[in-house]
């Protein structure tokens, strides 16, 4: 199984954190009690750029939630076509090439959803097998890379797409001035991204998927996901989700890797989900991982913000395109996300 091609695309609406925090300090500055904790917090998430949907001032009139999803699913598709059709681009192929398409998204709701919508704008095969995904947020990437690749395991011949589309600025409460909702208003960001995934009887050039693994972590499901109401989705993002990647996610690794007769020290590409600094700082504190080996995952934050699903797949975009590892390089790609969960991928180049 080879990833052929991925690609990332973006709405028009680029805005530096300069530009934002004075927004979000406005709205919420009378009801805080201390109005510079905005600014503490923006400069600990480090970002410096990030993307939306709408222009910044449209926000202030989303009253509900169905307008908020109204604008989901009108940029989403419109971002979902462009991100596929750059990725069969690069890799060459045409729609036609298409056996299945798994779409992912946490924020918004459609039904039919945004892969149907894509059949009739892209002329997409109409014996195309899809498999709509909603409820893995931050881990939905790397899990339907994981559910392409048993797809095209089973269907060696076929070309598997996975699209994801977050457009998580639609998603924030403007009356929920809670810890979690203003990290949420600082760290994420709007993208859609596209992988595919041919099966071995296909000519195809890229990183092979040698093997994948999911691991669940049990009662951990109050620390990452939505509570979800007439108002649209609120956040819910515990402190303790550093703690539990710490606890759990070595383990997970090296019992992966060993079951493929690799150590953590025989990999050299690690393609990991960019959830945050106290994410990555976590992460690369319970791998004991080498002095910059998440720089790539570091970079894609400070110029993009969390993307949740699709975030890890923008990662795995810079690596293919601009710091592509030598030929035989191993590669691990995880993302982390509600259930509490994670996804491991084992790459080779």
């Amino acid at each position: 199984m080879t990833i052929a091609g991925v690609a990332t695309a973006y709405p028009p609406y680029k805005y530096d954190q300069q530009t934002l925090l004075p927004a979000l300090q406005r709205h919420w500055a009378s009801r805080i009690d201390d109005p510079a904790f905005m600014q503490r917090l923006q400069a600990r998430v480090g970002l410096e750029t990030r993307y939306l949907a709408l222009p910044l001032d449209q926000y202030y009139s989303l009253n509900t939630f169905g307008q908020a999803n109204d604008h989901w699913i009108r940029v989403g598709t419109e971002l979902g076509q462009q991100a596929l059709c750059h990725a069969l681009s690069r890799a060459g192929l045409s729609t036609s090439d298409l056996g299945a398409v798994f779409f992912t998204s946490i924020t918004g709701i459609s039904a039919p959803s945004i892969d149907a919508r894509l059949i009739n704008r892209m002329n997409l095969p109409r014996t195309i097998k899809r498999v709509p995904i909603f409820g893995l947020g931050c881990v939905a990437g790397a899990a339907c890379i994981s559910r392409a690749a048993d797809y095209v395991l089973a269907y060696p011949d076929q070309v598997a797409a996975v699209l994801s589309v977050e457009l998580c600025s639609l998603t924030l409460q403007q009356d929920d001035t809670s810890i979690a909702n203003m990290v949420s208003s600082s760290l994420f960001g709007d993208g859609a991204a596209a992988v595919l995934l041919a099966g071995a009887a296909c000519e195809a050039w890229g990183p092979k998927v040698l093997t994948t693994r999911s691991a669940f972590y049990p009662d951990t499901e109050h620390v990452m996901g939505w509570d979800i109401s007439e108002k649209g989705f609120r956040i819910v993002l515990s402190r303790d989700v550093p703690e539990v990647i710490f606890q759990n996610l070595a383990s997970d690794v090296d019992e992966f890797l060993a079951e493929n007769n690799l150590s953590r020290s025989d990999v050299g590409a690690w393609v990991l989900h960019t959830g945050g600094p106290r994410i990555l700082e976590a992460t690369a504190r319970a791998l004991d991982l080498p002095d910059h080996a998440l720089d790539v995952s570091w970079e894609c934050l400070r110029r993009r913000g969390n993307l949740s699903s699709a975030s890890v797949l923008a990662v795995l975009e810079e690596f293919m395109q601009k710091r592509r590892p030598d030929a035989g390089t191993y590669g691990l790609l995880a993302a982390m996300g509600p259930g509490f969960c994670a996804e491991l991928i084992l790459l080779q180049w």
